[in-house]
């Protein structure tokens, strides 16, 4: 018995130090290989504050048109962004479709922080092009929406639109891994829960109800921390509910209805 005891904590030990070392690997799964980019935008680079020259997609408003800021869930590229956004530019909406250290080809090793000094520099380049942050939306999915709440936590967009997000991922990996000490091993966090009640913008969160990665409990969480977040959870729809058209839908009405059209561009 006591052979057998030792067996299994030893194993359990193992387990946990393999977790710990390759979370960043889990957190982070970029895709191998870089794909075609897309037609109608533009391959743009910005360098963050610890030195990283980026690339990533760009396509610039129309007139008196807001610009969107998408930050891209952790197994897809920017590419991905401008299928989400398909129904919005021909609209007249500008899409600067942001990309991670460490993806696409683009150095650097991913981390919460890095990514913070990622969105910074995504929104840095957007001014020097002189679009100013109150013409910007700030659109996030799944893990990309832990840095679409921080940006807009340190400057207030014009809105923001958070997509199958989680409340926090300390939060989550915990849900999922309840035989670990998930608080001790997580290096990265992103608590969403935590800023969003002071963020000063129009909030919307969309989430599917048959999401099995991010439990819709998430959004709702999310959506109850102030009076006027709106909330939409679609019925059938899953993780991939970012690249579905209802998505698109609800985020365009929601612009409609909080933004308009800059008359003095």
């Amino acid at each position: 018995m006591a052979i057998a005891l030792a067996t299994l904590a030893a194993t359990y030990l193992a387990l946990v130090a393999v977790l710990y070392v390759a979370q960043s690997a889990l957190i982070y799964p970029a895709p191998d290989g870089i794909g075609p980019s897309t037609g109608g935008f533009e391959e743009v680079g910005y360098a963050t504050s610890d030195g990283l020259e980026l690339t990533a997609g760009y396509r610039a408003a129309r007139s008196g048109f807001p610009t969107i800021v998408y930050f891209h869930g952790n197994g897809a590229d920017w590419v991905s962004s401008v299928v989400a956004t398909d129904r919005m530019v021909p609209e007249g909406y500008g899409v600067l479709a942001a990309e991670y250290r460490g993806y696409r080809g683009n150095p650097g090793r991913p981390s919460e922080e890095g990514l913070y000094r990622d969105g910074r520099a995504a929104l840095a380049f957007l001014a020097a092009n002189g679009v100013p942050f109150d013409r910007i939306v700030i659109i996030g999915n799944s893990i990309g929406a832990g840095v679409a709440v921080q940006m807009a936590s340190e400057a207030p967009p014009a809105a923001l639109v958070l997509i199958s997000p989680f409340a926090s991922l300390s939060g989550l990996v915990a849900e999922k891994f309840r035989w670990l000490p998930t608080g001790l091993l997580l290096r990265d966090r992103y608590e969403n829960a935590a800023k969003l009640g002071a963020i000063e913008a129009p909030v919307l969160v969309l989430h599917g109800d048959a999401d099995t990665l991010i439990p819709y409990s998430h959004s709702e969480k999310l959506a109850s921390l102030r009076a006027d977040i709106e909330l939409h959870i679609f019925e059938g729809y899953g993780h991939d509910l970012a690249w579905h058209d209802i998505a698109e839908e609800a985020v365009l009405d929601f612009m409609a209805r909080h933004l308009g059209k800059d008359e003095n561009p």
